[in-house]
């Protein structure tokens, strides 16, 4: 982009593994010259704004992502180091599932790029989660990171709840699945892409009640989705067409990333289209 280019922002949604296509909309920005001035982001996206926010390019996610998604025994083997080692951190956080907290899991998986603090990240983020007992929105922009980015995907009764400043955080996409909103003023134009898919109906798969609970977690942001986008509209909205996937699908990174491809194109037509119509117009009076 030269001086004159007008100015992006960018606000990736979350949706769990269906949130692996954001990698296509990285990578077709930087096909295009178009370096975001400010990204916000909520659960999954949250984490691959983390990784554009610290200098990295879409093929270095791309490539970064494979490597270790695409070996299963790779995953198994820093998801295992995540356990707990002692028998004083067993009794801390009790015998449940959810001592395999997202916090440790995403210290043993997100790339070195990644820097521990907002401050160190060459583009400014903002990060949703949801304040539990606050029963609001928490945008967080500075501080530690992975705690910022562990809040913003705690997935209620699959990951730990994070607290952070006396708050106990859960995923920010049951309040903002795409947050868009928070981009106001920082760019000229916003692109949002909205990952979170709905249920769909399978021949094959017999529904059980991680599927409703997952589902009906797609209805709830659908209609937030709809309710916001009813009051203000980003510049671009792309929606890959992946909803068969589910949250946790992150080890068919192959088969998520053939499905949204499309997406890659879909962003340059409405790119293609706002931008000429941008050229079209008179020039503001100064």
């Amino acid at each position: 982009m030269t001086p004159s280019s007008p100015t992006f922002a960018l606000a990736l949604g979350g949706g769990g593994a269906r949130g692996l296509a954001h990698i296509h909309v990285i990578e077709t920005l930087d096909e295009l010259g178009i370096r975001p001035v400010a990204v916000a982001g909520s659960s999954i996206g949250g984490i691959m704004g983390a990784a554009l926010a610290a200098g990295m390019s879409g093929r270095d996610i791309h490539d970064y992502a494979r490597s270790i998604l695409g070996r299963p025994a790779a995953v198994a083997g820093r998801i295992w180091g995540t356990r707990p080692t002692t028998v004083a951190d067993v009794l801390e956080r009790g015998l449940r599932i959810s001592q395999f907290d997202l916090e440790r899991i995403l210290r043993a998986f997100l790339p070195p790029q990644v820097p521990a603090r907002f401050e160190d990240l060459t583009i400014p983020l903002s990060v949703v989660a949801t304040d539990y007992f606050g029963h609001r929105e928490q945008i967080i922009r500075e501080g530690d990171l992975i705690s910022a980015l562990s809040a913003s995907a705690a997935i209620p009764a699959v990951f730990r709840p994070v607290m952070r400043e006396d708050r106990l955080l859960i995923d920010g996409g049951i309040i903002n699945p795409v947050p868009f909103g928070l981009l106001r003023g920082t760019a000229d134009h916003v692109i949002a892409v909205d990952v979170v898919g709905a249920p769909e109906p399978s021949p094959t798969r017999r529904l059980n009640s991680i599927d409703l609970l997952f589902g009906a977690s797609q209805l709830m942001m659908q209609a937030l989705i709809a309710e916001k986008l009813g009051r203000e509209r980003p510049d671009i909205l792309v929606r890959p067409p992946h909803s068969r996937f589910r949250a946790l699908d992150f080890l068919k990174i192959d088969a998520v990333l053939a499905e949204s491809v499309g997406i890659k194109e879909d962003l340059k037509r409405a790119l293609d289209a706002l931008l000429s119509g941008r050229a079209a117009q008179s020039p503001r009076p100064a």
